[in-house]
């Protein structure tokens, strides 16, 4: 007979995604997709590699499921800064969600993982992904700011320039050319 406190709690296969996915986002983000085996994500999620594969059926099926998460993240961020928006000026509501995705891209392991992808997107479901990022981040801040073709391009192309600002920690270097890639963004140590 097994009692109620020596019954071992299994987790449910959501709980174990999730686990996956958090593992698979810092193991991305730290050795792209190309460095990155199932067998380091399934190890650090104290799983099998089966189900890893019980859950993605491959890498692939799993890095694009990470993107996915990142790209929903970015999404939420976006719409949380035009929400806090208190004005329906078009440079506003970018301003906010501009301020919104500075602090949102402190956790590093998102950043990368976007970094990662980018490099990545060589391979077509991976290209898919990516592409399906940037379309629904550019749909979205097009349809909640109201702004014109040139500063929906100006509001990526600033967020691609404090990527990679971020990526390389130039913010921490003092250089004329770290001061000048760094000039005008906003920044936030990880939290």
């Amino acid at each position: 007979m097994t009692t109620k406190s020596s019954r071992r709690i299994l987790s449910t296969a959501e709980e174990r995604r999730a686990t996956v996915m958090r593992t698979a986002i810092d193991a991305f983000a730290a050795r792209g997709y190309y460095g990155t085996t199932t067998t380091e994500v399934a190890k650090h999620a104290g799983i099998s590699q089966a189900y890893v594969y019980r859950l993605f059926p491959d890498k692939e099926a799993l890095f694009v499921a990470v993107v996915d998460h990142c790209a929903q993240r970015i999404r939420e961020c976006l719409a949380d800064g035009a929400a806090r928006t208190g004005s329906g000026d078009p440079q506003a509501v970018l301003a906010s969600m501009a301020e919104a995705y500075a602090r949102l891209i402190a956790d590093r392991g998102l950043l990368m993982v976007v970094m990662q992808a980018n490099c990545a997107a060589s391979e077509p479901a991976i290209r898919d992904a990516v592409q399906a990022l940037y379309a629904r981040q550019v749909e979205y801040v097009r349809a909640a700011s109201g702004a014109a073709e040139e500063q929906i391009q100006e509001f990526f192309a600033r967020g691609f320039l404090c990527n990679a600002v971020v990526a390389m920690e130039a913010e921490d270097i003092d250089a004329p050319w770290a001061r000048t890639l760094a000039l005008g963004l906003r920044h936030y140590p990880a939290e």
